[in-house]
C-alpha cells in the first residue's frame, strides 16, 4: 500500500482511504451495522489506515459504527470527520429537506443547514467525539462551506480545537481556492473527483493544493460504481438511492463507460487487475490528487479499492488510458 503524508502534519496515510457514507444508510437505499465493522476491520487488516465519516451520513449512525469498529484499534487509524451539516438547528444556508432515508423536494423530517458558526462547531465537535468514542480527531473538516460566518471566525475556532488538543489537523470540503485562501493554513482539501468528474483540476483546486503542500482528498473516486464496471445498463436503484434517476446512470451513459472500460482491460491484464483498480490507479497518479476515499459496503468491496494501493502505473499506461477516454468524452 502506497502512503502519503497529509498536508505539512506527520501523518502518513494510505492512499486508498475507507469512506463511510455508506454505512450511514442515508440516501444509499440502507446499510447493515455488522457488515459495514467487519469492512471497516478488512479495510485496516489490508493496510488502508484512513477513515473518513461525518455526522450527516446517517446523522450520526456512520460516526457511531465507525467508533464501534475502532474501539480497539484506534491507534491504528488516521480518524477523518467533519462539521458544518446541521439537521437539528435552522441556522446558516439552508441546504436540503430529507428524511432518514433520501433527500425530500418537502414535508421531510429533518431540514438541513450548512452552518460553520464557531459556537455550533463547538456543539459538533463533542457530539463527534461522544460517538467517535475516542478524545481527539485526526483530521477535521468543514463539510459544506456557510455563506453566513466568515471563514476566519470559522477558522479561529478549529485552531482553538487544534491548541486543545481535540483535533491535530485542519481540512475544508467543498471549497473554491479562494475560499481555502482565506482559511489559511489547512493541512487538507476534499473534493468531488473522479476520470468522469474533473471539477477540482478544471476549477484550480488541484493545482492550488499541490503548490501548497495540502492533500486533496477526491471523494468520489469510483463516480458512485460507474468505474467498477459492474453497473449494468439494466440496473435498477432503489428507492433512497441518491444514483436513482441521475442522468450518469442513465442507460446510455452506462453503456458509455462500460464501452471504455472494456477498452482499459488491456493495461489492466498488464497489471494482473481489474479495470477497477486501474481507475483508482490514474486517479491518485494525477497531479495534485493525493489520496482517494473510497466507499465501501462490504468486505469484498474494501479490499478490492485496497489492491489499486499497490499498483505503479508507467507513463505510457497513463497515457494509455487517457487516450482511451479521450475517445469517449
Amino acid at each position: 500500500m502506497l502512503y502519503r503524508r497529509i498536508g505539512n502534519t506527520d501523518m502518513n496515510a494510505s492512499v486508498i482511504a475507507l469512506g463511510t457514507w455508506v454505512m450511514g444508510g442515508w440516501m444509499w437505499g440502507g446499510a447493515d451495522d455488522e457488515t459495514s465493522i467487519k469492512t471497516i476491520h478488512a479495510s485496516i487488516d489490508a493496510g488502508i489506515n484512513f477513515i473518513d465519516t461525518a455526522p450527516i451520513y446517517g446523522f450520526g449512525r456512520s460516526e457511531e459504527i465507525v467508533g464501534k469498529a475502532l474501539e480497539d484499534r484506534r491507534d491504528k487509524i488516521i480518524l477523518a470527520t467533519k462539521c458544518g451539516m446541521r439537521w437539528d438547528l435552522e441556522k446558516g444556508d439552508f441546504y436540503f429537506n430529507t428524511d432518514e432515508d433520501t433527500v425530500r423536494k418537502s414535508d421531510s423530517k429533518y431540514k438541513v443547514y450548512k452552518y460553520l458558526g464557531p459556537e455550533s462547531i463547538r456543539v459538533e465537535i463533542e457530539r463527534s467525539l461522544k460517538r467517535l468514542q475516542t478524545d481527539y480527531i485526526d483530521l477535521y473538516q468543514t463539510h459544506w462551506q456557510d455563506s453566513t460566518t466568515p471563514i476566519e471566525d470559522t477558522m479561529a475556532e478549529l485552531l482553538k480545537l487544534k491548541e486543545e488538543g481535540k483535533i491535530r489537523a485542519i481540512g475544508a470540503s467543498n471549497a473554491t481556492v479562494e475560499q481555502m485562501k482565506r482559511y489559511g493554513a489547512l493541512d487538507a482539501d476534499q473534493e468531488k473527483y473522479s476520470m468522469l468528474v474533473r471539477k477540482a483540476e478544471e476549477e484550480g483546486n488541484a493545482q492550488y493544493c499541490y503548490e501548497n503542500n495540502i492533500a486533496l482528498l477526491a471523494y468520489s473516486p469510483l463516480a458512485q460504481g460507474l468505474l467498477t464496471g459492474k453497473i449494468k445498463p439494466d440496473r435498477e436503484f432503489s428507492d433512497g438511492d441518491v444514483r436513482k434517476n441521475t442522468l450518469l446512470f442513465s442507460r446510455e451513459s452506462i453503456l458509455k463507460i462500460n464501452s471504455m472500460l472494456k477498452e482499459s482491460e488491456r493495461i489492466a491484464d498488464k497489471h494482473n487487475t481489474g479495470v477497477l483498480q486501474i481507475a483508482l490507479a490514474w486517479t491518485f497518479n494525477r497531479k495534485g490528487i493525493t489520496h482517494l476515499l473510497c466507499g465501501a459496503r462490504t468486505v469484498e468491496q474494501t479490499l478490492s479499492n485496497a489492491e489499486s494501493g499497490n499498483i505503479n502505473l508507467d507513463s505510457d499506461d497513463i497515457s494509455e488510458i487517457d487516450t482511451i477516454y479521450a475517445r469517449y468524452f
